[in-house]
């Protein structure tokens, strides 16, 4: 008889262990849904001119009245997951790829 009852409640234990797992997966959706509904995609192309953010960590960062953005560069490069390659109006290369993030369109 308690076999029984036990039996029942372990049942009952992965239908609500399959049901948190269905919440879960639909807040998740709507979270993403409604994060994707605000994002707004940038697209680069090369030849265009951007300027490039100063991070906190970077050695131009001189304070809180020190300038925000640096440039203007020109996009040489586009690789496809949203990275770029920039270099300088003197035509000097930036080392290091740089994220479409840290940058924004340079309007003359």
């Amino acid at each position: 008889m308690w076999v029984k009852t036990r039996l029942e409640q372990l049942s009952l234990i992965d239908e609500k262990r399959l049901a948190a797992v269905y919440h879960g997966q639909l807040y998740q959706k709507r979270m993403a849904r409604a994060y994707n509904k605000k994002v707004h995609p940038r697209k680069f192309e090369v030849g265009q001119m951007v300027l490039k953010c100063i991070l906190p960590h970077q050695a131009e960062a001189k304070g809180k009245f020190a300038p925000n953005w640096q440039g203007p560069f020109i996009v040489t490069r586009v690789l496809p997951n949203g990275a770029l390659y920039l270099t300088d109006v003197e035509g000097k290369c930036v080392e290091m790829s740089i994220n479409s993030d840290a940058v924004k369109r340079y309007y003359v």
